[in-house]
């Protein structure tokens, strides 16, 4: 699956996706510069910072025969430049697909590639998944990235209770986001 897409300096970024392997996350773990935006990226998920690629791959391990959870790497001409995975949160239903752990190279923020590889996450997940919905969580500190899902044609949901976790010895919330898939009738 690909996506063409141009970015700010008036290049063509052609993204592709597969499926997360192993080796991704010796590039991954590399773009999680400070324990700020690591904490963004994974909240609690992880003990300590930083991860090594052993740690990632042992995280992702303990679903590896979890068919409700993926992982997808997206790459193009220069190699892996973004990743995140996808859930079905509820285990009696496939309709709902839920994004995390997105994440682009650091080296490639600001030209496009977020929105890229957010685009590219939607058409996957209600082309090929047949999803109805898509949800994620961020944090409310993560500007950036809300701006980029507000673009790919995210929604703010009001929940009833705000997830939060404790991170860096704070309490960060977390925005619910979604976009609903529109049904031809």
């Amino acid at each position: 699956m690909e996506n063409l897409h141009v970015d700010r300096d008036g290049g063509i970024l052609m993204l592709r996706l597969r499926p997360y392997k192993s080796c991704d996350a010796q590039s991954i773990t590399k773009w999680l510069g400070d324990e700020f935006a690591f904490r963004q990226w994974s909240a609690d998920r992880y003990d300590k910072y930083p991860i090594t690629a052993d740690d990632m791959n042992a995280y992702y391990d303990r679903d590896r025969d979890n068919g409700r959870i993926f992982g997808m790497t997206a790459f193009d001409d220069t190699g892996i430049v973004g990743h995140f995975t996808l859930r079905f949160p509820d285990n009696d239903s496939f309709d709902e697909v839920r994004l995390g752990f997105v994440i682009v190279d650091d080296k490639k923020r600001g030209k496009g590639y977020g929105k890229e590889l957010v685009s590219l996450a939607l058409r996957y997940a209600f082309d090929f998944v047949r999803a109805d919905k898509v949800s994620l969580g961020v944090f409310e500190n993560n500007l950036a990235a809300i701006c980029c899902y507000h673009s790919c044609g995210f929604e703010e949901v009001d929940l009833e209770t705000t997830e939060s976790y404790q991170c860096m010895g704070e309490t960060w919330n977390c925005v619910e986001m979604e976009v609903v898939k529109f049904l031809e009738e």
